[in-house]
């Protein structure tokens, strides 16, 4: 069963026309064109909001913008999201996330599953998770789930691969590809050519190719912090929301681990917008800000 949307005001009711623009996207046509539409698409600037909306939805739609307007590329997107404490922990030493965000962001994650073909987490965080990865907190069709899983470590048995509710694809290297099927069925395995080099290097590059290949174009990588940080390094993210959340977790597990910087003023400083979202606040980091207008 669906959750019942959360009501913010008119936010609820923009929101469908949200998964409009994802439904003509993976039906590979024209974004709608309807006269009562409170979206309007102009190439040189994307996706704007017209007509009288109260604030929570004005928010709402600055917020996901950047997505929607990818909506309307003919190439690949793909945006992360980690959730992580004043400190920088995204879970405690043993493990334990559930749950360092507040209510409120684990609405948005729902959002950006449902705004989203694929959602892509590691191994790691599928197994200690064994996440649903669906939409059943907000309205929106389910994202083809994708578990990276390169050494072939997780059971058959995590409920993504034995519920049925939304397609569920295990990635791994081809050469690894009859193992796979044999685990969890043939129809369950994305078989990536290269995805590791010679040196047992992930190349996710690769990876996000053999999506966009069965129509995945839009990307979420939910999590965990080292695959987050790998996309990041590989120069694959185009965008991040990091949220954090008012609590110290102490010596915990980092989130974004990136290879070591060398003087302040070298360091990226990516544009950033921030939103709060309940208690947490949301960093909505543009990687790719030379990337130039939309389209």
């Amino acid at each position: 069963m669906k959750a019942e949307p959360d009501s913010m005001s008119g936010a609820g009711a923009l929101w469908p026309w949200f998964l409009r623009v994802v439904d003509a996207r993976r039906a590979k046509r024209v974004a709608f064109e309807a006269a009562d539409a409170p979206l309007a698409w102009d190439a040189m600037h994307g996706f704007a909001l017209r007509g009288a909306w109260d604030a929570d939805s004005a928010l709402l739609f600055d917020l996901f913008k950047p997505l929607l307007d990818a909506s309307r590329r003919t190439g690949g997107w793909v945006i992360g999201q980690l959730g992580q404490s004043l400190d920088g922990c995204i879970a405690t030493h043993d493990g334990d996330a559930n749950f360092v965000n507040g209510p409120g962001m684990l609405v948005h994650l729902h959002r950006l599953r449902a705004l989203s073909d694929a959602v892509i987490v590691g191994a790691a965080t599928a197994a200690i998770d064994d996440p649903q990865l669906t939409t059943r907190r907000v309205e929106g069709a389910h994202p083809v789930r994708v578990l990276l899983d390169p050494g072939l470590r997780l059971s058959p048995g995590l409920r993504a691969f034995r519920d049925r509710q939304a397609p569920t694809l295990l990635a791994c290297d081809a050469s690894r590809a009859a193992e796979a099927a044999r685990r969890v069925g043939p129809e369950q395995v994305l078989a990536v050519d290269g995805l590791l080099d010679e040196d047992g290097s992930l190349r996710l590059d690769r990876l996000r190719t053999a999506l966009l290949r069965r129509g995945l174009r839009v990307l979420f990588v939910e999590g965990g912090g080292i695959t987050v940080s790998n996309f990041i390094a590989q120069g694959l993210l185009d965008r991040l929301h990091l949220s954090v959340a008012p609590v110290i977790v102490g010596s915990g597990k980092p989130g974004l681990q990136l290879p070591r910087g060398g003087a302040m003023r070298d360091c990226r400083r990516p544009p950033a917008r921030v939103f709060r979202i309940g208690a947490d606040v949301l960093w909505d980091l543009d990687l790719r800000s030379s990337a130039g207008g939309v389209g």
